[in-house]
């Protein structure tokens, strides 16, 4: 994957108002005994979904830190969270990471601190949704691709290859239309699927990435948005609504996370998955500390934590996503095996373009509409504008 040319430059710096800036935390103290985390569903368990899954129970007896976890669905609700400033970690996506670097929401982290850091993908230690002029405001966590999850008993045996059964109207393998049989996610980071989209079906658009959209680019996204808002049953946020809908409300199709399709299809819903002929944009979430966290040691004692393989090992399993910490694929530390890593596409790392946050000067090009454009022009179109 190709980062952005402004990042990890004092470009960046300038675009978003931030100086150079050491760690807050030069040492550890005794542990203050919790810890608050903002997180996506699924990706802190304490064996209370299934008792095999569980990362927590084993980090709270060692250190006496006694995890509290929020759950948020979008990034927008967990940037709204932490400006509350009620936590001390959250785990953030690319699309709100350097929304909270720029918010002065987050510290830079003490990598000195981090024994498992040398343990981490060589691929993530610089990634600039979260390294900012060489100061990295987090750790890795996991990472993995947006997926189109199908209905296999709509489709047979033509499973879909395109993105197109969610955003043009046709008639699926069953016989009936795509229209209020499919779902689309509710952020405007969604706005990228579309962008994406038409990197491959409209070249001319002349799109480099669905990131970095000037005007006429991202009037083109907003028009097939548009379309797709007239087939879409629900603009889904919630895991779990969405996992309800596709057992009870006849969904034939959408984009989602792994997380959904393992657990639907542990639960017998005919389902399935697949990265189509587009590619897929994706995630790579970091875990992140509120500059103005309480629980220090217990946070930097979590991230420490959540290097290790066997966490590591056992999330990708649960989640259907990738170890930041390569050796979890194959040391027997977990449940996860290099077959399995495969097949959540660890492999695939340069096909994703992962989620970041689309700024003005952006690099490919003079000038890009700004993230904030992004959030109130999808709300117009989901409802209807």
């Amino acid at each position: 994957m190709h980062y952005p040319k402004l990042i990890g430059t004092t470009a960046i710096c300038a675009v978003i108002g931030l100086s150079p800036a050491l760690a807050q935390v030069q040492a550890l103290g005794e542990p203050e005994g919790e810890l608050n985390i903002v997180a996506w569903p699924g990706f802190i368990e304490r064996g209370q979904t299934i008792e095999a899954f569980d990362w927590v129970t084993s980090f709270e007896e060692a250190t006496g830190c006694q995890v509290k976890v929020k759950t948020a669905n979008t990034s927008d609700e967990m940037v709204a969270l932490m400006n509350e400033g009620r936590f001390d970690l959250v785990t953030a996506s690319g699309d709100a990471s350097l929304r909270l670097v720029a918010g002065n929401r987050v510290q830079p982290i003490n990598l000195s601190l981090i024994p498992s850091w040398d343990t981490v993908d060589e691929r993530l230690k610089n990634a600039p949704w979260y390294v900012v002029d060489g100061v990295h405001y987090g750790v890795p966590y996991q990472w993995g691709p947006n997926v189109l999850m199908y209905n296999t008993e709509v489709f047979g045996d033509e499973p879909p290859t395109s993105w197109n059964v969610v955003f043009e109207e046709m008639t699926l393998p069953d016989g009936q239309s795509n229209r209020g049989r499919v779902q689309a996610y509710d952020g405007p980071i969604h706005i990228a699927d579309a962008a994406q989209y038409l990197m491959h079906h409209q070249p001319e658009l002349g799109i480099a990435s669905p990131y970095e959209l000037n005007q006429d680019q991202y009037d083109a996204a907003l028009d097939l948005l548009r379309v797709q808002r007239t087939l879409t049953a629900r603009y889904w946020h919630d895991a779990f609504i969405q996992m309800d809908d596709f057992k009870n409300e006849g969904m034939a199709a959408s984009g989602t996370w792994p997380f959904q399709v393992n657990l639907l299809q542990a639960d017998g819903v005919p389902v399935a998955s697949v990265i189509p002929v587009e590619g897929a944009t994706g995630w790579s979430d970091t875990s992140m500390m509120h500059v103005d966290a309480v629980n220090t040691t217990c946070a930097y004692l979590w991230i420490e934590h959540s290097l290790s393989s066997n966490l590591q090992s056992d999330l990708s399993v649960w989640f259907g996503s990738n170890p930041v910490v390569p050796a979890a694929c194959t040391d027997g530390s977990g449940m996860q095996t290099a077959e399995g890593c495969t097949t959540n596409g660890f492999d695939d790392f340069d096909k994703i373009r992962f989620w970041t946050t689309p700024i003005t000067n952006c690099a490919s090009q003079d000038e890009c509409v700004p993230y904030y454009r992004w959030v109130s022009d999808y709300i117009g179109v989901i409802g209807g504008r």
